[in-house]
């Protein structure tokens, strides 16, 4: 199977990248080397990938539509798996215009590219548990109401949603969407929680706590989140939603205790307000993807931890 990848140079990106070349198919990744991190830390996480002859590397940006509309047709893809976006609530506050851009119209860019070609590739993208808003119920499902997003950053992956859904509606383009929740573990991206709070307790630094720390987020390992995007690929058919989360969410304090103890130190707290933006929880009802796609999440959090502090020691 030929797949583009967008964003494959990203954290969940590299990964399926390998995965990807380790089932045998050829593999094109799509990335800009945004410097919202480190593009050398990106550039790490090609680099088994890089040694197959199965691997490309473009460097383009999905927002420029004829360099995504030529790359589409000369490739010809069995399965376009978008990835790439701004990510963050926090930041896309103070950018909503940026978000806006690289968000949708970069996704209508290759949505546009990939009805332009047939057969019709399989079109799996990345979607967010942001969509769902600041809610009290739980867990979330996939039909349950979602318009009213609380920062630009998931407005714009609702938005994501919308236009796959009109694509499949005015073309066939079979598309799925995949909600992912907070996905952590090697190759975490460093502005991330996980890794910023490990950054802090190794150092002896303080680590802010923003509001009571009761705050709780499904923390989901980054190779379940792969076998399920994996999956979605092989049955990409229609429309669909899924969510990929762990269903076991952690809150906020238990998770600055539980990253001490993978990394045998002791947490400083910094208590701080709640900031703008944050919501109280973030939940996976994964029965849909678990019957439909085969999906089981079966990483617990202190084991995903383990492996998380085991790759970040033998990184440095």
């Amino acid at each position: 199977m030929k797949t583009l990848v967008t964003g494959g140079a990203g954290f969940i990106g590299s990964h399926l990248v390998d995965r990807l070349l380790a089932d045998g198919g050829q593999v094109t990744v799509v990335d800009n080397f945004d410097p919202y991190y480190p593009a050398e830390v990106k550039r790490a996480n090609l680099a088994a990938a890089s040694r197959s002859p199965r691997f490309r590397l473009v460097e383009a940006d999905i927002r420029d539509a004829e360099a995504v509309d030529r790359l589409v047709r000369e490739l010809a893809p069995d399965a376009i798996v978008h990835l790439a976006a701004r990510a963050g609530v926090r930041p896309s506050i103070e950018q909503p215009a940026l978000y806006a851009q690289v968000n949708v119209t970069g996704t209508v860019n290759l949505l546009e590219a990939a009805c332009r070609i047939e057969p019709r590739p399989r079109f799996v993208y990345a979607s967010s548990s942001s969509v769902y808003g600041d809610r009290d119920s739980a867990p979330f499902r996939e039909d349950d109401r979602v318009d009213h997003p609380v920062s630009p950053y998931a407005a714009s992956k609702k938005a994501c949603e919308l236009m796959a859904h009109a694509f499949h509606h005015l073309h066939g383009l079979p598309a799925t969407g995949l909600r992912f929740f907070t996905a952590y573990g090697p190759r975490n991206r460093p502005d991330l929680a996980i890794a910023k709070f490990a950054d802090l307790i190794e150092r002896g630094e303080p680590v802010p706590m923003f509001g009571d720390g009761s705050t709780r987020r499904d923390y989901t390992y980054v190779g379940d989140i792969v076998d399920g995007v994996v999956a979605a690929v092989e049955r990409c058919r229609g429309y669909h939603l899924y969510n990929l989360g762990n269903s076991d969410p952690i809150d906020l304090r238990s998770m600055i205790a539980a990253i001490g103890e993978a990394l045998g130190q002791e947490p400083i707290i910094d208590r701080r307000p709640e900031q703008p933006g944050d919501v109280r929880q973030t939940f996976a009802d994964v029965s849909r993807a678990e019957a439909e796609l085969g999906y089981r999440p079966r990483t617990p959090f202190a084991e995903g931890l383990r492996r998380y502090v085991e790759w970040r020691r033998s990184a440095t």
